[in-house]
């Protein structure tokens, strides 16, 4: 447990004094963010503000999880590494899109096949990875079974070697595809993103705990515990993770000194999709992260509206902005969002729970 406090307290510090520092130097850069002419006219007064923050939570959650490790003397392990590389190589692929979009004033930085490539290519070799270096007792960080609130019956690889593997690749590559779009989607306001990403981050530091805790020592197939390898480590990197954002949060909350940009949003729903494969909660954070389901379908259903009749559903798309132009405050949408994205991580971590109690649904 104190690997868990001390990843929490360093990726918070971290990112507190270390984002006034970056934003200075994307100030002397002119890193400024471009905003479309198209968005909620309140938004041109952020033309400018300094973007790509989400290389300080990044830069944050790996120095504070590998500095609990060394603070407490305890080894890294395969399945908070592998997270670690999906965090990093998404925040790549976002580093890209900002740096475009800055390098050239534009709002479109990486065309959406080009995102989308960096995207499946990073998931696909963690999808690789993540079934390999199982412990000693032969489990893997990752599983090919589908999971909810742990595994369930329905494993993939029953579908044939070939056919099997790639339905797992296509498995993995849909849920990272859609957590870090989803985030993606909601940074739209000042801190809500950030602030829904600390609720689930810390749902997971609880998860991590709660498996490690009830391990089964040795392997069994009772439902009154859980397999997962590295459980504690993962909390540790989760611990991070929140409070890199926490840290973040501060200078990010409106009216925000610095955006995350694509570099964090995608980062941040890797890594969310990586937590959720490595505690075989792959479903389960549809329901934790419910907040981002809610935004990426507002887009879908108005994509999806306009192409077939010609009308919107919505006044604009994400649903965010929708309010914004209703005539909400956006101080007051981010709370109330906050409120929801609360609400979800609560019912998560409920049915979580619930399952253990009742000894499994299955």
């Amino acid at each position: 447990m104190r690997s868990v406090l001390v990843a929490n307290a360093i990726g918070l510090i971290v990112a507190l004094f270390g984002t006034p520092l970056y934003i200075r130097f994307l100030v002397k850069r002119g890193y400024g963010q471009f905003i479309r002419d198209d968005g909620p006219t309140t938004h041109h007064t952020k033309r400018g503000t300094p973007t790509m923050g989400g290389a300080v939570i990044i830069g944050a959650t790996v120095i504070g999880y590998l500095l609990a490790h060394l603070v407490t003397i305890t080894p890294l392990s395969p399945s908070a590494l592998l997270v670690l590389f999906l965090m990093c190589g998404l925040g790549l692929v976002g580093w890209l899109d900002d740096y475009i979009k800055i390098s050239k004033a534009r709002s479109l930085g990486l065309r959406s096949w080009q995102k989308l490539a960096g995207q499946i290519g990073v998931g696909t070799i963690f999808a690789l990875l993540v079934i390999r270096f199982p412990n000693e007792n032969g489990i893997t960080p990752g599983s090919t079974a589908i999971s909810f609130v742990r595994e369930t019956p329905l494993d993939l690889m029953a579908l044939g070697p070939a056919f099997g593997l790639l339905a797992y690749l296509l498995w993995i590559n849909l849920m990272i595809a859609g957590l870090s779009n989803g985030v993606n989607l909601t940074d739209g306001l000042d801190g809500l993103a950030t602030g829904a990403c600390v609720l689930v981050a810390g749902a997971y530091v609880l998860i991590g705990i709660w498996q490690f805790n009830q391990n089964c020592h040795p392997v069994t197939t009772s439902l009154k515990c859980y397999s997962t390898p590295h459980a504690h480590d993962v909390a540790i990197l989760a611990a991070a993770l929140m409070g890199s954002c926490i840290g973040f949060l501060w200078w990010n909350a409106s009216p925000a000194k610095i955006f995350m940009g694509d570099t964090g949003s995608l980062a941040l729903g890797g890594a969310l999709a990586g937590l959720a494969i490595v505690t075989r909660t792959e479903l389960l954070v549809v329901i934790l992260g419910g907040l981002f389901v809610a935004i990426t379908l507002s887009v879908i259903i108005q994509v999806a509206s306009f192409k077939m009749t010609r009308k919107r559903v919505f006044r604009m798309a994400p649903l965010q902005h929708h309010f914004e132009l209703v005539g909400w405050n956006e101080v007051t949408i981010v709370i109330r969002f906050w409120i929801v994205a609360g609400l979800c991580v609560g019912f998560g971590l409920g049915i979580f729970y619930a399952e253990w109690m009742v000894g499994g649904v299955g």
